[in-house]
């Protein structure tokens, strides 16, 4: 199954907070875990996991965003490269989650993840098809990119999470709304920098 077929399947973005929430009953859980529970070919809900997380209040955890950032990016080339099986390099694989703390940000998320699921519908199909999904898909990749490097200046990656998880439920539920609205958050994660500098600057 490719990524383009992948994406004509219809996942709720509730029923991937459930499992997540199922497979942390774990004390300890692995990225390969949850790979492996969700498959190979589940690009979008595997790439709709980190950008959620990132949202959470586990985006406190040092470098988690950036991490889930690194994971967005590669996920989302892979599907810009129309690859038929998810990989990911063996040190993010093994990097072990806490149950108890996934349980948390599940729970946190699943309010989220109903008010996605209630205002999804399909519309605006262009920017969710081929070829024009293209670009969305880039946009992910860029924004996974940049979370590393914006580590450090507040909301930033959560912004760009949050842009992310549009595009992927987008995607999922062919409503290419969300993608522009995913646009606008992309807006709002570019402008931080400046409004820390600026403000750095009146203070000083």
């Amino acid at each position: 199954m490719t990524a383009t077929e992948q994406e004509e399947r219809p996942h709720a973005v509730r029923g991937v907070v459930d499992r997540l929430d199922e497979l942390s009953s774990s004390d300890v859980l692995s990225v390969r875990e949850v790979v492996a529970a969700f498959g190979q070919t589940s690009f979008l809900p595997v790439m709709l996991i980190p950008a959620l997380l990132v949202i959470s209040p586990l985006s406190g955890i040092p470098l988690f965003s950036s991490f889930c950032g690194i994971s967005i990016a590669l996920i989302a080339g892979q599907m810009l490269a129309r690859r038929r099986h998810l990989w990911l390099p063996d040190f993010i694989m093994r990097r072990r989650l806490d149950g108890a703390r996934m349980h948390k940000a599940a729970t946190w998320l699943g309010r989220i993840a109903d008010w996605i699921d209630r205002l999804a519908r399909p519309r605006l199909r262009v920017l969710t098809d081929p070829p024009v999904n293209a670009l969305p898909q880039m946009l992910c990749v860029l924004c996974g990119l940049a979370m590393p490097f914006l580590e450090l200046l507040p909301f930033s990656s959560s912004l760009l999470g949050t842009a992310v998880a549009l595009i992927a439920a987008g995607f999922l539920s062919r409503d290419g709304l969300f993608v522009l609205v995913a646009l606008l958050f992309v807006g709002f994660a570019s402008s931080v920098p400046f409004l820390v500098a600026a403000a750095s600057g009146l203070s000083g």
